[in-house]
């Protein structure tokens, strides 16, 4: 299986390549190998289906049109594309109007809240979350469910960035002292 990854990795590498150089048939290439896989992340980010299949023909739009930009010797191609969806699907977000700040930790609790509320009452996860300061908690489920970065968490909470790798840091090791 490590061979496969591998062997993906330099074809779409090689597709990239080929885009730069206006090759069509290697964005065909990019598109058949990631499409199905990319709709799905983007729909992780923005959960509406139409939302999700924008960003990714977009995405699709962006690296055709930015494929020279990647460089194999700074990260994988893969990374690379998927890097190039979720800036994206972000955007769509923020143009959507529902990556407002929140002004306080009770509106970010209230966001969360059904996040936790999904896991199953007996479940560890659930009563670890549960147990968590809400700034921690609210900094994870941002950070590991809604895909924000440190620098767009900062935002939604309307707190430093420094306060936001703060906070998610030790929501993390206290989740994880729960769990362990």
């Amino acid at each position: 299986m490590p061979d496969d990854n591998v062997a993906g990795e330099r074809q779409l590498a090689a597709a990239l390549a080929r885009c730069a150089a206006g090759d069509k048939a290697a964005l065909r290439v990019i598109y058949d190998a990631e499409a199905a896989r990319m709709t799905g992340v983007a729909f992780r980010i923005l959960r509406r289906r139409d939302l999700a299949e924008e960003a990714t023909q977009d995405a699709f739009v962006r690296i055709w049109r930015n494929a020279r930009s990647f460089d194999a010797s700074r990260g994988a191609a893969r990374g690379w594309i998927y890097a190039v969806l979720r800036n994206r699907a972000l955007s769509i977000l923020r143009d959507e109007g529902r990556f407002d700040s929140a002004d306080d930790a009770g509106l970010a609790a209230a966001a969360e809240e059904p996040v936790v509320e999904r896991l199953p009452e007996n479940s560890a996860l659930r009563r670890c979350l549960e147990a968590l300061d809400v700034k921690y908690r609210s900094a994870i489920v941002y950070s590991y469910v809604h895909g924000l970065s440190h620098g767009e968490l900062a935002g939604k909470l309307n707190v430093p960035l420094g306060t936001a790798k703060s906070w998610t840091r030790r929501g993390m090791l206290s989740l994880q002292e729960c769990m362990g």
